[in-house]
Parts: C-alpha cells; structure tokens; sequence
C-alpha cells in the first residue's frame, strides 16, 4: 500500500500524537489525507509541528496530554505544538494561556490543516459541535485495517462522561460518503473495516435507517473481507441486528459496554441497561459463537463493598472473553463528580485487578474451547514474530520464514496459552 510519507520532500514536517479512542484514529488520518504542503514524519524529533489528537474522558486523560506537552517541552524541541480532539474544547484555552501550545482547533476545523499549521499567530478555533465529516480517506499510514468513523457525537447523558459535551449530539455520516470511502480503501487492499464513532450504534437514528442496513451494504463491497464494530449499547441491538449476526463478514466479536453489572451502580451511573436484560443477550451472543467483550468502571462513588461483590457474581454469571476495564477518574463538570461517598483509589485500582482476573480467566477458557480454523489478518512484525487477530479478536503469534505482514492466514493448529494462541507456519 502507498502512503505519501514514503516521498521525501523539501516540506516543513508534521508528527501526530493520537491520544484516545479510534474516533481519534480517524480523526488524525483524516487531518493526515487533508494535508498538501507538509509532509508527515514519525520521528517526532525531527518535526516542525507536533499536532496532539487529545482526549479528555477523564482528568486523567488530560494529565496525560500535559505530561506529553512537558515530555517535548524537556526535549527542547522546537516545533510548535497544535492541539485539537476532545481536550480542545476543556483544556485548550489554558495551555494556550499559558503559551504551551501555539493553537487549538476543533474536530470541525481539521480538513483546515494546512492553513491552521501555517498560521503565525497563536490561535483558538474550537469550530462547531454540528458539523459531520465529508472527507473520503482513501489510505491509512502504518495500518493494515482501515478505521471508518460513520458517526460522530452521542445523546445518551452518563453521569461520569464529558464526551457528549464536547463532542455534541449524535448524528450520522453520510450513507454514501461512507461506501465511497470503503470502496476506495478496498481497492487500495485493505479487507478489514472497524466502523467506530463516538456512539456506533446510534448510527441512522437521525437519517431514518440504521447500523444493520449499512453493514449488508458495505459487506457487498467487493473486497471486504471482514467487518468489525465499535462499542454498541446493549439496547442497540435491535432484532433487525440480530439478523446479521450468522453473515460470514461479520467479526465473531461483539464489544458491548455495559460500564457495570450492580441494577443499583447502573442506575447511579444513569445507563440505560438492565442486567437482566443485558445477561439474557450475553447467553443469546454466546449461543451464536460469539467472544464478548464490554467497558467496565471500578470505584465510581457509591460502589460500596457490597454493591461491588454483587457486581463481580453477576460479572461471573456473564460469558465474558475480552474487558476495557478503567478506574473511574473524576472529570469536571460532571453529575458523578459531585456525589459522595467517593471510593479509595487504592480500593478502586483492586476491584479492577480482579474484574480483569476474571475476564482473563474467561477468554483462556473460551480460546480452549474453539472449534474450527482462526482466520487471522496479520498486522505487525516484533522481534521475528508476526502478531495478528483472529475472527473472535483475540491475539495470535506466529512464527514464519515467510513475510505475512498485512497477510490474511487461515490457521487449523496453534497453541492456546494464557497470553495469547501460538502458531508456526
């Protein structure tokens, strides 16, 4: 696959920092094909500008941008830093007052990317919340799967999340904009797609169609190979959903956040799921061959000890294989932020060891438990070994004399060990 870093040129360079979801991904790939008059470096010593793709879900998410800005700072490195993504909207006016940074622009302002980064002055261009991507990215640098952002914003209001604040309400891509842009990625090669947004599953809510309508149309695309999901709520798997779960494209893994398993947590978390419900769809998923993963939060307030062990039996009763588990971090502005009783972060950073125990012992039980042949799309090559994922998105090594690098492989024998499942070839 061609990438236009591969010409070198005269032009000022631009490194990208993507902190964050796969939203963030796209996002700077889409900032990356709007880019004609610097060239992208990925040695960020060498560049001229270092944009930083932010995330604010948590404070601490913000901690980690500052630590990043303070790293090149140390390095005394002379670029001039440019911040955009989530943090733009709550953190970006700060830094720039405190002249770290020489501009701040919003999700909406990056197809701007050329002007903005040649812009003597410091800036701030927040943009607007409304505003729905009509980019076509038609390349990915450095990926052998292509992320498609088909969504942006969320109208669900969590208690403990900022995102819909700085992110707006949820609203759709452009049906055709999105089957352009995977016909043009499959022809370039690629076969895997991750549909990703802020809330994937909202998807049509506002265009009078749906997620499952245009999963059959990108699956008639020629080339597409396999088709993967971003997080789905539990109540956004619909019975037209369930209708597409036997198609062949469909990755045999569905990542469905749940953020807890206590009715009580649930409901001061202000989620729209019901375990009940959410368990009864687990066991219909499982029925179907389907590894299961889900967002689990340890330690928001008011998860006392024993709304936490009712938690982790009702997680045992789940046929759990895969976890983005995260302790909960404060973030201002918040209904969480302000409710007591706050819980330890000591106590809070167990309760995530042991959920995570948990699911670790629950996808060594499932890869054990597998049947059949691994179809697996090798992304990347460390130490002599090429790593790759299956069809369940769990972690396979292999061992070969041959170059698979960005290879699909089918694989009938392989090893399941506790990291991961080996295979020579």
């Amino acid at each position: 696959m061609s990438s236009k870093i591969d010409t070198p040129t005269n032009k000022k360079k631009v490194f990208f920092k993507t902190f964050g979801c796969r939203t963030n991904i796209y996002d700077s790939q889409v900032m990356m094909s709007s880019m004609q008059d610097y060239e992208i470096t990925q040695n960020e010593d060498e560049a001229d500008a270092i944009v930083i793709n932010s995330c604010t879900v948590t404070n601490g998410a913000d901690t980690h941008v500052r630590s990043y800005i303070s790293q090149i700072e140390k390095n005394s490195n002379d670029a001039k830093l440019f911040l955009t993504g989530c943090g733009a909207h709550t953190k970006g006016e700060s830094l720039l007052k405190e002249k770290r940074i020489h501009g701040v622009f919003g999700q909406s302002e990056k197809q701007k990317i050329d002007t903005l980064l040649s812009q003597e002055k410091p800036f701030y261009e927040p943009g607007d919340l409304n505003h729905i991507d009509d980019m076509v990215v038609d390349e990915f640098v450095g990926k052998s799967r292509a992320f498609i952002k088909i969504q942006e914003g969320c109208d669900f209001r969590c208690s403990y999340c900022i995102i819909p604040f700085v992110r707006g309400d949820a609203r759709s891509m452009k049906e055709e904009r999105i089957l352009e842009q995977i016909s043009r990625l499959a022809l370039n090669g690629f076969g895997e797609f991750i549909l990703t947004g802020t809330n994937v599953g909202s998807y049509g809510k506002d265009t009078k169609t749906s997620l499952a309508k245009l999963m059959k149309k990108i699956s008639q695309i020629r080339g597409v190979r396999r088709i993967r999901l971003g997080s789905v709520e539990p109540i956004q798997i619909t019975d037209e959903f369930k209708e597409i779960l036997d198609e062949p494209w469909l990755e045999r893994h569905m990542h469905i956040a749940l953020q807890h398993t206590s009715p009580e947590m649930l409901k001061l978390m202000n989620r729209r799921n019901v375990y009940k419900k959410d368990r009864e769809l687990f066991e219909f998923l499982q029925e179907k061959g389907f590894a299961i993963g889900t967002d689990f939060i340890t330690g928001h307030p008011g998860e006392s000890q024993e709304l936490w062990m009712e938690a982790m039996r009702n997680a045992e009763q789940l046929p759990l294989t895969h976890l983005h588990a995260f302790t909960y971090s404060k973030r201002d502005g918040t209904p969480s932020a302000t409710m007591k009783p706050e819980v330890n972060g000591k106590v809070a950073k167990e309760r995530l060891h042991e959920i995570e125990e948990l699911i670790k012992r629950k996808n060594f039980a499932f890869r054990k438990a597998v049947k059949g042949e691994l179809d697996v799309l090798i992304e990347s090559q460390k130490d002599g070994l090429y790593h790759g994922l299956d069809q369940h998105f769990n972690k396979i090594i292999v061992d070969s004399k041959e170059d698979l690098l960005g290879n699909w492989i089918s694989i009938k024998d392989y090893d399941v060990k506790e990291d991961a499942n080996y295979a020579n070839v």
